[in-house]
């Protein structure tokens, strides 16, 4: 069945019902940039052509399999079921700016198996498809509305690796920064991944203005293979040849997790200055968000405070962040599916 994200099978509706082209965008406009439920989409249609369009196109691809919302900071976790019974996770954030944001999902599970992260016990499922990630998107902003609001930053930080599955990807950017359909700009979009250079070159030469964000966490390179087992197979003197070029594109953010007794000693500040000197570089300072299973412990925020100063002092352009959504298990890292053995009973 055709789903509201094929445009083309879309126009070979519109086109056997001769839809004007001018209510087809009424159509859209409804969808994707009022946010309208689907009963009050059609209602944009001529009424003759409504049954069709209802009969033939799907209007989500994923079922919204839960809901939760901080009681800290107004962050909520959206639990998605896929059509064949997987779950995923979205995070729709409200910070006090007013610009809320929404973390992705563009896996199902993940492959690359970061000692951190939880959605990395998960292992590897699947590619989510182009539908399924812009259904995140479509599903938060319809939640949002009565709000008031509506998604003004994309993030794709939440499950899988998005420069893994280049293909879906890429096609989504496409459609959110399509004038047609969400409009976003490519500033307000950013892709995070743990280095696969030649995915990292092509993204930066095809989306030079959509902000790559470069989960680092050390530039030891013995530290960085314990942490992510990646690091193998893209070491840190690759992915540096990588850095420098996706930097002419503009600055590049550098994701630094901070974890006690692993990649927060005075050796390992050394390091990352001498590793990013000279490259024109945004770095994010990030706690640790523990969760069950794990041994690893965050760095206190006093000494993260001090590790972000001493890079301040050294010129570097640095941002301390804080967890959104720790108490619903939605906070960087923490991302996982908790009832996948229930979603399939």
């Amino acid at each position: 069945m055709t789903t509201i994200y094929d445009i083309e099978a879309l126009e070979e509706i519109r086109s056997r019902n001769a839809v004007q082209p001018h209510r087809m965008k009424l159509f859209r406009n409804a969808l994707f940039k009022s946010s309208n439920d689907w009963k009050d989409a059609l209602a944009v249609l001529p009424e003759e052509v409504r049954a069709d369009f209802d009969e033939h196109i799907t209007f989500q691809c994923l079922e919204m399999a839960e809901r939760h919302d901080s009681e800290i900071d107004q962050a909520s976790k959206l639990i998605f079921k896929t059509h064949d019974g997987h779950l995923i996770e979205s995070v729709v954030l409200r910070p006090k700016s007013g610009r809320i944001s929404i973390c992705i999902s563009s896996q199902v599970g993940c492959a690359c198996y970061c000692s951190f992260c939880a959605t990395g016990k998960m292992g590897f499922t699947r590619n989510l498809t182009v539908a399924e990630i812009l259904d995140q998107i479509t599903q938060a902003n319809r939640m949002l509305k009565p709000e008031g609001r509506s998604i003004r930053n994309v993030v794709f930080m939440g499950m899988g690796e998005p420069l893994l599955n280049t293909d879906f990807v890429f096609q989504s950017l496409e459609m959110m920064m399509d004038p047609k359909l969400y409009d976003l700009a490519a500033s307000r979009i950013t892709v995070s991944t743990v280095g696969i250079p030649n995915a990292m070159e092509e993204f930066t030469s095809t989306y030079p203005d959509v902000h790559l964000a470069l989960s680092l966490h050390s530039a030891v390179q013995e530290v960085r293979q314990r942490m992510m087992p990646q690091a193998r197979v893209y070491p840190l003197e690759q992915i540096r040849e990588t850095l420098v070029a996706a930097s002419r594109h503009g600055k590049v953010m550098i994701e630094y997790l901070m974890l006690a007794g692993v990649n927060d000693r005075p050796e390992d500040l050394q390091a990352l200055e001498e590793y990013l000197q000279g490259i024109p570089v945004h770095i994010n300072i990030i706690p640790f968000n523990e969760y069950p299973g794990s041994n690893l412990r965050g760095t206190p925020e006093a000494e993260r405070t001090q590790f972000a100063d001493h890079l301040k002092a050294s010129g570097f352009n640095v941002t301390l962040r804080y967890s959104l959504g720790s108490d619903i298990a939605a906070a960087c890292g923490q991302l996982v599916q908790h009832k996948q053995k229930e979603s399939r009973t």
